[in-house]
C-alpha cells in the first residue's frame, strides 16, 4: 500500500454474499472484496459476542438484509467499531440500522466522516464498564505512533486478536497487479506489513514498538486481519516477524 493509504477515498468495496463463519466460540467473520490503488484484495469484518450476550461488530462490510439477519441472530448489536482511519466505509449503514449501538472510532475519524454519529474514542480505555462498555470481554491496545490511529482488540474468551492494518496475510493473489504490488511491497505469500506502510505510516517507531510488545504479551490463540486470511493458534512469532522493522524487537519472539 502506498502513501495514498492515508485517504479512504482510494478504497471502494463491492457487495458479496454474506457467510458468517465461526473461528472460535463467540467469534465469527465475513469477507468481501475491496479495490485499493488497483489491487483486488479481501477485507474482513468480525462479529464478537461479549459475556453479556451483546454483539460487537468490527470493521463491518456493506449492509445487506442477509448479513443483517445473520448478525442479528447472534444477539443484540450494541457496539460498532471502526478500528482505524481506513476501515470505516460502511459503518454508517450499520449505525443507521442499529441506532442504539454505540460507535467506537479513532479521534480523527470524526473529521473525515462528519456524517457519522458521535463516537466514543476507541482506545481511550481497556473496555471496562466505566469507558467502552465492553465489560471484561474485550481489551483495547492503542497502537501509538501509527498515523492510521489504529487500536487492536483482544477477545479475551477466545484469545483472538483483531488488527486491521498492522499486518497482512494475502497469500498468493491471482490478480496480476495485486501479485506484482504485493511482491514489490514485501507481503506476497508471507505474513507481513506492506513496505509502503512501514515507510509512511509511522511517526514514532519506538512508541509503536511498545504497543507491538503489548500485543505480543497477550495469550493469543488466533488473529483476524483486515486483509487476508486469519492466523491460527499462537501466531506471536509470525506477528513479531512482521513487526521486526520496528526498533528493539524482542529476541524471544524473533523468527529465525
Amino acid at each position: 500500500m502506498s502513501s495514498s493509504a492515508m485517504s479512504s477515498s482510494a478504497i471502494a468495496g463491492t457487495e458479496t454474499q454474506p457467510a458468517l463463519r465461526a473461528l472460535a466460540d463467540g467469534v465469527l467473520v465475513d469477507h468481501g472484496p475491496v479495490s485499493f490503488i488497483g489491487m483486488e484484495l479481501q477485507t474482513t469484518m468480525a462479529a464478537l459476542r461479549l459475556p453479556s450476550g451483546e454483539v460487537v461488530l468490527w470493521a463491518p462490510l456493506p449492509l445487506t438484509e442477509a448479513r443483517r439477519a445473520a448478525v442479528s441472530a447472534l444477539g443484540p448489536v450494541t457496539h460498532l467499531v471502526a478500528p482505524n482511519l481506513l476501515h470505516h466505509l460502511w459503518i454508517g449503514q450499520w449505525a443507521q440500522a442499529f441506532p442504539a449501538a454505540r460507535l467506537h472510532a479513532p479521534a480523527g475519524l470524526q473529521r473525515k466522516r462528519p456524517d457519522l454519529p458521535p463516537a466514543r474514542r476507541l482506545g481511550s480505555g481497556n473496555g471496562g464498564s466505566g469507558d467502552g462498555g465492553f465489560g471484561d470481554g474485550l481489551l483495547e491496545v492503542p497502537i501509538e505512533g501509527f498515523r492510521l490511529e489504529e487500536t487492536a482488540l483482544f477477545h479475551r474468551a477466545s484469545g483472538t486478536l483483531l488488527t486491521a492494518d498492522l499486518v497482512h496475510n494475502v497469500g498468493r493473489p491471482s490478480h496480476a497487479w495485486t501479485a506484482l504490488y504485493s511482491r514489490a511491497m514485501g507481503f506476497f505469500d508471507t505474513v507481513a506489513l506492506s513496505r509502503a506502510l512501514r515507510w509512511t505510516a509511522f511517526d514514532d517507531r519506538r512508541a509503536a514498538r511498545r504497543s507491538a510488545d503489548r500485543v505480543l504479551e497477550l495469550p493469543i490463540q488466533g488473529a483476524i486481519l483486515g486483509h487476508g486470511q486469519p492466523l491460527e493458534g499462537d501466531c506471536r512469532v509470525a506477528l513479531a516477524a512482521a513487526w521486526r522493522f520496528l526498533p528493539d524487537a524482542p529476541a524471544r519472539l524473533r523468527a529465525p
